[in-house]
């Protein structure tokens, strides 16, 4: 049957090797402000996760509240989800991979939703290496509550409403790699064919991948001076690496000269391959990763691309020592203690 299904995605390039059609992916329309970024996200995770050929069924979409979390029905509607409440998105993650590690799972959150009420939850799922594709919608505002500044709001940002925000932003891609993440990215909406290239390496990586995606607010913040802004954003953007993912099945030989391309070989045996525009990075660098964050941050640029990666690190689902058949599909005389040995521990109490 699989043969059969790659013979014809081969004849029919609308139909992958699975043998789905891309209108397998799609969710419900959107609500979301006509150009708001976050719509331009979820049209790339439809088509990386086509592209990859993920099957609906086996991926879960986690959200928490916010005009980001809204989106997770605007793709793959056949998928299972999860909408929950306010920052608490990774506490639901985690439950979710541990109940059932046979899904794939993606967390679609915010800049509210992240960095100020969820910017806990995140640093615990990340530090533990929940493994998910962790991707946040990065606008600098609360838009679903009428454009607030949120904690990645720039520094003497403007907001008609709210005046002159005094407070230095959060980071995201910072903190992550704070906490010791093995994936971290960033991208802008306005560049699709890039978002869209991480989000296939971020599916393939095994751990957390965090993907913080510049996504502009069209109503309350695309002001041309606001980071977040379309304009800015495509007059500052400096891409690190031209980005295409490899897939393990595809055996690929690769003749170059050092400092044009480095590919980064994933932990299930996939290759990201990159090729090097403006700059000589190594995205397995940690210092050189923190270093080019503050070089963004102190020069003013949206720097683009794999930031770092790091496959080694055990997911938490490794430090568990969970057992190949996923819990949620355990019959309940595995999961539960017999009556016996309850008596047992009772009894070396007593």
């Amino acid at each position: 049957m699989a043969a059969t299904k790659e013979a014809q995605a081969q004849r029919n390039p609308g139909v992958n090797k699975i043998g789905l059609e891309r209108s397998d992916y799609k969710g419900l329309s959107t609500t979301l402000c006509q150009g708001c970024g976050h719509n331009s996200i979820s049209s790339q995770i439809t088509a990386a996760c086509f592209e990859m050929s993920v099957r609906p069924e086996q991926l879960v979409k986690l959200s928490g509240i916010g005009c980001s979390s809204k989106s997770t029905a605007y793709f793959m509607s056949r998928s299972h989800a999860f909408n929950g409440l306010h920052g608490r998105m990774p506490a639901l993650a985690t439950g979710a991979v541990l109940a059932n590690r046979s899904l794939r799972a993606i967390g679609v959150s915010g800049d509210g939703d992240t960095a100020s009420i969820g910017l806990g939850q995140f640093k615990h799922l990340v530090r533990r290496n929940v493994p998910i594709v962790y991707i946040v919608e990065n606008n600098g505002v609360y838009g679903l509550t009428k454009g607030q500044f949120s904690a990645t709001a720039d520094k003497g940002q403007v907001i008609k409403s709210q005046g002159e925000n005094p407070f230095l932003p959060v980071d995201i891609c910072m903190e992550a790699l704070a906490a010791n993440c093995g994936f971290v990215a960033r991208s802008f909406a306005g560049d699709p064919r890039q978002a869209k290239e991480l989000i296939k390496a971020a599916l393939a990586f095994k751990g957390t991948a965090v993907l913080d995606i510049i996504s502009p607010c069209v109503t309350f913040n695309n002001r041309d001076e606001s980071t977040k802004s379309y304009t800015w954003g495509k007059e500052h953007e400096d891409p690190l690496q031209d980005v295409t993912l490899v897939p393990e099945r595809e055996e690929i030989e690769v003749d170059y000269e050092p400092g044009q391309t480095t590919s980064v070989r994933l932990h299930d045996g996939s290759r990201l391959l990159l090729q090097k525009l403006s700059r000589d990075y190594n995205p397995t660098d940690r210092a050189a990763a923190l270093s080019l964050l503050e070089e963004a941050r102190s020069q003013q640029l949206l720097i683009t691309g794999l930031i770092y990666i790091d496959p080694s690190q055990p997911t938490l689902i490794d430090v568990q020592g969970l057992v190949e058949t996923p819990l949620a599909h355990l019959a309940d005389g595995l999961l539960r203690p017999s009556k016996e040995s309850l008596e047992a521990i009772l009894a070396e109490y007593r």
